[in-house]
Formats: structure tokens, C-alpha cells, sequence
């Protein structure tokens, strides 16, 4: 079980009888070490011993490119109901952000990466998310598998083929089941919602993610002006 150390602003990921060295001192972390305690390091420095959570492993994982924004995975989980028990396909695996998450809400969760070095790297992080039991890391192309992988309660796609996947929705999911389609382009994104329409898909809709931290002064409140806070489209779809 790793554990996340904090002091301060700082963050550190250690496995129970790993040691920490630091310029705040050296620390042992306990063989049965308990998340909520307190250690301290030979210089009487403390620090809080905390369980992996969602946000965590977004901060901490090994990354291959940019990964999906909490909430991203948020909107997905909210707009199909993901639950466990679900069976999910996801393509487009990249860090596995999106897989962890889906795998700590109990789905069973079969995700197909590209390239076998970020294939590699998402399993690694699926250990440290402790779902590699509930997701299974696959190197390939989705599209050309569609007829071999059965029926899905969800399906999740952040690839350039998207379209030609949804395409293949009806014979993805289960009635009643959804596929979440996220896209950085606009472009894309019609070409994903014109697929469902074609392939006659119902509840189409189309979400811009965008979101605005507030900033909180002395001189009085206003959302900041740093950065739009825009990451990209995210359209679902449902089977009849």
C-alpha cells in the first residue's frame, strides 16, 4: 500500500518500510503504518501519512502526456451513471487517469493504448492506483476489435478515430448504455456528433469543460484572470 507524506506543500509517495530522506531529515516509514498518522523525521519534522485519493494519483502519476482533468472524469461519471459492477471500454488510455478512476468506482474496465511504452506506463500506474485487478491495459487499435470484445455498459473515447467508434456504438453497448466522447477540437466534436446521430444514438449533447478558480482578496472577490480554465468538449450519447 503506498502512502502519500505531506509537509507543507510538499509530497512525497512511499511504500510502508521505505525510507524518506529529505533537508527536513531522514524518516522510516513503519512496516504497518496507518494513513491519519503523524511521523516525524530525525529532525522532529512532522509529517501526515495519507491514503491515495482521486486528486493524488492525478498529481502523481508517471505521465505520458497531458491527462484528463478531474473534472473531466467528473462530468463522465456524472452524465452516464458509471457505477460498479459497470462494464466499461475505454480508448485512448494515455496516463490512465481516466481507467483509475473508473476502476476505484468499481467498473471493470478494458482500455486500449496505442503506444506499448504509455501502454507500460498506464499499468504501472494502475498498480499505484491499486485497480490493476479491475483494468485491463491493452496495446492495440480499438476499431479493429469491436467485433471481439462484447457488450459494454459504458464507453469512453479519447482518440482521433472517435468517430469511427461511435459509429459502432450500437454494437458496443448494452440498451441503454452510454458512450463519452472528449475531444480538444471543435472540429472533432461535430464529427463525433454526427456519427451518433447517424448511427442513431439518443441524448446527444455536447458540453464545453470549462472552469474558473475565484480569487479572494483584501480588495474583494472575482474569478481570476489567470488562464480561460478551458480544456476541451465532452459529448454523450445513449443507445435506446
Amino acid at each position: 500500500m503506498t502512502v502519500l507524506l505531506v509537509h507543507g506543500d510538499r509530497e512525497y509517495l512511499r511504500e510502508p518500510g521505505e525510507e524518506l530522506q529529505t533537508d527536513l531529515g531522514v524518516l522510516e516509514v513503519p512496516e504497518d503504518v496507518e494513513p491519519g498518522t503523524t511521523l516525524e523525521t530525525h529532525l522532529g519534522e512532522p509529517f501526515e501519512v495519507r491514503a491515495l485519493r482521486g486528486p493524488d494519483l492525478f498529481n502523481h502519476f508517471e505521465r505520458t502526456g497531458a491527462p484528463m482533468m478531474p473534472r473531466d472524469v467528473g462530468l463522465i461519471a456524472g452524465h452516464t451513471g458509471v457505477a460498479g459492477g459497470d462494464r466499461v471500454l475505454d480508448a485512448g488510455t494515455g496516463t490512465g487517469v481516466l481507467s483509475a478512476y473508473l476502476g476505484r468506482m468499481g467498473a471493470a474496465v478494458t482500455t486500449f493504448e496505442r503506444d506499448p511504452e504509455f501502454a507500460e506506463v498506464a499499468r504501472s500506474n494502475m498498480e499505484l492506483a491499486e485497480v490493476a485487478d479491475r483494468v485491463d491495459v491493452r496495446v492495440g487499435d480499438v476499431t479493429g476489435q469491436v467485433d471481439d470484445l462484447g457488450r459494454f455498459d459504458v464507453v469512453t473515447l479519447d482518440t482521433e478515430d472517435a468517430p469511427e467508434v461511435v459509429a459502432r456504438a450500437p454494437d458496443l453497448l448494452v440498451r441503454g448504455g452510454f458512450v463519452a466522447v472528449y475531444s480538444p477540437f471543435v472540429e472533432a466534436t461535430r464529427e463525433v456528433v454526427e456519427s451518433a446521430r447517424e448511427a442513431g444514438l439518443a441524448g446527444i449533447e455536447t458540453l464545453e469543460t470549462i472552469q474558473r478558480e475565484m480569487d479572494f482578496d483584501e480588495r474583494g472577490s472575482r474569478p481570476s484572470t489567470a488562464g480561460v480554465g478551458h480544456t476541451g468538449y465532452l459529448t454523450f450519447a445513449r443507445r435506446p
